[in-house]
């Protein structure tokens, strides 16, 4: 078993002060209802979040602020999430409480689902991070990377959640 490193655990307002905050964005032709089956459903996290592993959920359904899951990634890193901000088919947001790597010290995603009212939502997706001990000269050459890795992925979410909800419709 790996080492677990305390973060510190941080509320959507952190998007406001973060060093590093990434924002994609994409329309997506679901309901806010099958936009979220897709991100209550484990599986799904690792068809179109590439680094995403396997997600475990660690508290049952129905879910809500408060719930927490354990989301292994590529390289080793494991993150022990709790959500910060959870209104199905609107919002869900979780920040890290734990995490096997000792970097990252403040870490939120934050998912944010506006009904356009023709069968279709805009969805828009941040990332917020501070790694320990401040900035680090690394993260001008990171910024971008992200930004486009990030934006990359949510195109493969918009895919995924399109065809789900062909095939759910």
């Amino acid at each position: 078993m790996s080492d677990e490193f305390e973060c510190t655990p941080v509320g959507v307002d952190f998007l406001n002060t973060a060093r590093n905050v990434f924002k994609a964005e994409q329309v997506i032709k679901a309901t806010p209802e099958q936009i979220f089956e897709v991100f209550e459903d484990a599986v799904s996290w690792t068809i179109w979040a590439l680094p995403i592993q396997k997600v475990e959920w660690t508290s049952p359904k129905p879910f809500d602020v408060g719930t927490t899951r354990t989301v292994s990634m590529m390289g080793d890193i494991v993150g022990y999430e709790e959500f910060v901000a959870w209104e199905r088919g609107k919002r869900m947001a979780f920040t890290f409480v734990r995490c096997s790597k000792k970097d990252p010290e403040k870490f939120l995603e934050d998912y944010r689902v506006t009904d356009l009212g023709d069968g279709s939502c805009h969805v828009v997706w941040y990332m917020a991070m501070e790694n320990r001990g401040g900035p680090h000269w690394s993260e001008g050459l990171v910024r971008p990377i992200m930004t486009m890795a990030n934006r990359w992925m949510f195109k493969r979410f918009k895919k995924y959640t399109e065809k789900y909800a062909l095939n759910a419709g």
